[in-house]
This record gives structure tokens, sequence and C-alpha cells, in this order.
């Protein structure tokens, strides 16, 4: 049987790279697809290949500035696969200590040789020049253009710089910025179906992975410096945990659905939160898990029957803005796991900064009240309903909520630090949960909680 040709990691970075400049999925399903079909990469390579792709997409507007600096025309005229070939180098160069750098060279011009001799000559002199220059870089002024400056250094659009500047201020944003280019921690959810905290921490220790307690959710441990990936982990397999923020995990305390409950989780997605809250009423009452993409709710449909929850979890295809016309009756528990612009997770997923626009912010809090007033029509008196988005924008948060209650006179806003005592910490002046990389080590959720 002829054995295939072990796969240059580099080469499949660049592939990638390449398919992710007309392909706006996010990176890391690309990366999973290409990785599930070359089972012989090992870890080593895996973690190579996910360091670069995410490195440069993390950083793009910095190393186009750096590359443009040694060219003689803007680097937005050069060959597209070109351009990535010098993105990937100059990441390595500048950002992989432990990567030499004639390595980063004579690899990006071996990959340059196929649009032709003179091209990988160029490329070899180009990165050549960073490499005696690299100290000597220079960046916009930060007196004179202080947004710019942040723009390039830290590699974030100037629209969102802007928003950022308005909402939070200098020091913040800085350090918000900076925080979004640091690849966080794994955080996990464990299943208390099957296992518990301490014996699941147990076995993450017996394995020499390196993992604590959150602070906060208390199910939930954080894995540092994992060298594999934690899909393939026997564990996550056998659904001892779910891969799931902590931020994420605190929105279902927050709902505090409660045994007998009729639960509705509008945008279910995986059905991460629903699996959680049917842990949370004890198995005893009824979640409606409604996404309109049949294919996540197949696969939350297979977890549920998984986890023996196929009879208190119903996933429903259908859309959430029409959801009042498809069901007649209503629920003690709404929560709304709201489409955002997912801002509070670039440090996750790195593709929302290029991905995601000022006028779909816009749009997207238009969906959010639409959802917010269909949601309203749903919730039994009394009964209570949670406003999540995994954003820092006040577009898509504090204003979408301020416009709900004008408009919805018979709900009132409930200050989240009395209701759910042991995370004030995290609730804001207003009685909004609210975290930030920067400052809580989580996602940046916002969290509101309603009462009818």
């Amino acid at each position: 049987m002829r054995q295939e040709k072990r796969v240059n990691p580099r080469n499949l970075a660049l592939l990638i790279l390449n398919r992710l400049s007309h392909d706006f999925a996010f990176s890391d399903r690309i990366l999973k697809a290409y990785f599930d079909k070359r089972p012989d990469l090992s870890d080593r390579d895996k973690a190579f290949i996910l360091n670069i792709v995410q490195g440069v997409i993390r950083w793009r507007l910095r190393l186009d500035w750096i590359v443009g600096q040694f060219l003689s025309f803007p680097s937005k005229r050069l060959d597209p696969y070109i351009l990535n070939i010098l993105r990937m180098a100059v990441y390595q160069i500048l950002f992989m200590d432990r990567v030499p750098e004639f390595a980063a060279v004579n690899e990006a011009v071996n990959q340059s040789k196929k649009k032709g001799r003179h091209i990988a000559n160029t490329v070899n002199a180009i990165l050549r020049n960073i490499c005696r220059s690299k100290d000597k870089i220079t960046f916009p002024d930060r007196r004179r253009d202080y947004i710019k400056f942040l723009s390039v250094f830290y590699s974030y659009p100037e629209w969102l710089v802007k928003n950022w500047l308005k909402e939070l201020g200098k020091e913040e944003t800085e350090r918000l910025l900076n925080a979004g280019n640091s690849p966080p921690d794994i955080t996990i959810r464990t299943n208390t179906s099957t296992t518990n905290r301490d014996a699941l921490l147990s076995l993450l220790h017996a394995q020499g992975i390196d993992a604590a307690k959150t602070r906060y959710s208390p199910v939930g441990i954080v894995i540092k410096r994992l060298q594999r990936s934690i899909e393939d982990m026997a564990l996550h397999r056998d659904g001892s945990f779910f891969i799931q923020d902590e931020a994420s995990q605190l929105c279902s305390y927050i709902l505090g659905p409660g045994p007998g409950d009729m639960i509705l989780d509008m945008c279910a997605g995986l059905g991460v939160k629903s699996v959680h809250m049917a842990e949370l009423i004890e198995k005893k009452g009824k979640i409606i898990a409604l996404d309109i993409n049949p294919k996540r709710l197949l696969m939350l449909a297979h977890a549920s029957l998984r986890h023996n929850l196929d009879d208190i979890i119903h996933p429903v295809a259908g859309d959430a803005l029409y959801a009042s016309s498809l069901f007649n009756c209503f629920f003690d528990k709404v929560l709304i796991d709201a489409p955002c612009s997912g801002l509070g997770t670039i440090s996750r997923h790195p593709d929302m900064k290029w991905t995601k626009t000022e006028k779909e912010i816009i749009e997207l809090s238009g969906i959010q009240k639409r959802m917010l007033d269909v949601a309203s029509k749903l919730l039994k008196k009394n009964g209570r309903m949670l406003y999540v988005t995994c954003t820092i924008s006040r577009e898509e948060n504090e204003m979408v909520v301020e416009s709900f209650l004008k408009e919805h006179p018979g709900f009132r806003l409930l200050n989240i630090g009395s209701e759910v005592a042991w995370l004030k910490d995290l609730v804001d002046k207003r009685g909004f949960f609210r975290t930030f990389p920067h400052i809580h080590g989580m996602d940046g959720f916002f969290c509101a909680l309603f009462s009818k």
C-alpha cells in the first residue's frame, strides 16, 4: 500500500490562510476540517499550524504594516498568495522565538518559487532585510494619531478602536486590545450528570494536565498550556466535560432554572446552555431548544440522547424571530442567547476583527430588539427572561435593553447582583452582568435579567 507523503506544516498553514482569504468561515472550523483529513499530523504539527494561522489572522494589520515598510509599492498590490507567505514568515520572525529566522526565510522562499524565481528572489530580499532591521521597525506616531497607532500596533480595524475609545476610554481600551491578542486558556464545564469537578480534576492531573478550578463557576475548570487537541481527549469523547467559557457557564445560573420549569432556549445552537440548564433542573422539567440551523439541532439531539436528556430537551427547528407563532404555550424562563457581533470573543476567534463591520452591529441591534419583543410574548407572568450577548458593544447591549424597557412597561429590570449575590463582583451599577477579557480573564459577556 502506498504511504501518503508527510505534509509540510507550513504548506498546510499557507493553504488554510489562502482559503480563509476568500472564505469567511471561522479559522478554527477550517483548521479542524483539515486536521480531520490528515490523521497523520502529530500534535506538535497541529499546534504549529494553529499558532501560525491564528497568529497571522490576529496580527494581520501589524504584519502588513511591517511588510509595507520594506516594499517600494503598497502591500495591497501584492499577489494574495505571496502576501500570505510574507505574513507567515514575518509572524515567525517576530513572534515565534523558537523558530530560527533562517528557517522562516528559507521556507517562505521555497513556497514562493511556485510563482517564479524572480518572485522568490524578491521574497528572499524582503525577509532578509526585515531580519536585519527588525529592531528599527516604526509604527504610526502615538501622539499625532492615537487611533491609527492603536489600530496598527495592536492590529484592529480603526472603526472598532474608535468605538471602544468612546465607550471605555484610553486606558481600558488599550488593555482590552492587548488582551484580545493573547490566546486564552481553555475552559471546560464538568458534566455533573456523570461526574463531579473534583473527580474530573483528579483525572486531568493524573494525565499531567495543568488544570485548576474556575473562580466563579462551581463546575468550571481552566486548562493551561495544553499541547494537544482537547476535542481528541478521551474524557471529552466520553462526555465528562463540555468546552465552554466561564462567562458562558454563568448565564445559566443567572437565569436560575429550577425543577419543573418550562424553559425556552432561543437560538440554542449546539445546546451547551440547554444541557447545562437540564442539569440545573435535575432533569425535572422541559427545555425547548429553538434554533434556525437544523445541523446544529441534530448535533444537539445526539448529545441529548447520549446524556439521557432526550426526554428533557426538545430541539425545534425554526426562526426565533417568529417564535411566538410556533408555540401555543408560555414559559417560566426564557433564555435569549442573541446573535451578536461576538466582539467579546476576539481572543478566541481573532477572525472577528476582520469579518465584522460597524454597519453589521447596527443591523444586529435591530434583530436583537425584535427577538426580545418576541420572547416577551412567550413569558408567563412573574416569569424571568435573560438577554445574553458575547460582545462589548453598547449598541447591542445597554441600548437594546433601554429600548426594550421603554416599549414594554410591563417588564422590569432585575439587579443580577441582588438576585445572584455570589456574582455581584461581575455586576455593574445598573445591575447588568459584565465580563471583560482584560479584567476577568473571560470572554466579554453581557446579561440583562427581566421579570414580567
